[in-house]
């Protein structure tokens, strides 16, 4: 089913915060800048795996937890904002919404995805929180890729933003058709990962397909000091789509 969700839906429409459990706030400084978030995530993590045992799509919940990704992401957006300003974004799989506030407060027209309710409702309130506005939202499951375009309705987007959203193998195809039928002529796909190989067999298809490529490294400092225990470096590629001749 699919489910738009509006920035001024109804309480009912989304998930209640209650449910999720008791929250806690951290702050997250973007890398390279003066800016920092406070987010709210839920405590509970493994709960959130035990309910998530049973689907059969396995969709662990990924967007509870603040990665390396999205804040390099959301750090790039805040050091060049030109990059969405003023123009229509969509970003696949929000999660707690780090990288959808830095585009907000850049000034983005912004329809965020994601599979999870759960994760809608904390993009909603920590974007309200930390960027005076919501972005629109739309439930569904980006991998199903039919049911992604039938609910966008074929509209393209001159910037699209994707966060740690390659983790398999099996994530490559959706991505890759989906990008091509929601990125706009010369349009961008800003793709930042943590050199997954998926990720790296995305970038090296699209730019057989005639795509430009830029590349950018950062290497934190990251909000879980376990991230820069590990030296975890996130590679940010802008991937342009050749326009129309």
């Amino acid at each position: 089913m699919i489910q738009i969700l509006a920035s001024d839906a109804c309480a009912n429409s989304r998930p209640s915060l209650d449910s999720l459990g008791e929250l806690r706030v951290d702050r997250v400084d973007l890398p390279g800048t003066s800016h920092s978030f406070q987010i709210a995530r839920p405590i509970d993590y493994d709960r959130l795996i035990d309910e998530a045992a049973a689907d059969p799509e396995q969709n662990l919940p990924y967007w509870a937890e603040i990665w390396p990704s999205g804040v390099a992401l959301a750090a790039r957006i805040a050091r060049t904002p030109e990059i969405v300003r003023g123009k229509r974004v969509l970003e696949l799989g929000c999660g707690l919404g780090v990288t959808a506030v830095a585009a907000l407060r850049a000034g983005a027209d912004l329809l965020v995805i994601d599979y999870a309710p759960e994760a809608l409702a904390l993009c909603a309130h920590n974007t309200r929180d930390q960027a005076g506005r919501e972005p629109r939202l739309l439930r569904i499951n980006w991998r199903d890729v039919e049911q992604a375009r039938a609910a966008l309705r074929e509209e393209t987007f001159p910037v699209v933003l994707a966060a740690d959203v390659l983790y398999e193998r099996r994530d490559i195809e959706p991505l890759l058709a989906l990008t091509e039928r929601v990125v706009a002529p010369g349009g961008d796909l800003w793709l930042a990962e943590p050199n997954r190989v998926p990720a790296l067999l995305v970038v090296e298809t699209l730019k057989t397909r005639g795509w430009a490529c830029e590349t950018e490294r950062c290497d934190g400092p990251w909000p879980d000091p376990e991230d820069n225990r590990k030296g975890i470096v996130v590679s940010i590629h802008r991937l342009r789509r050749p326009a129309l001749l």
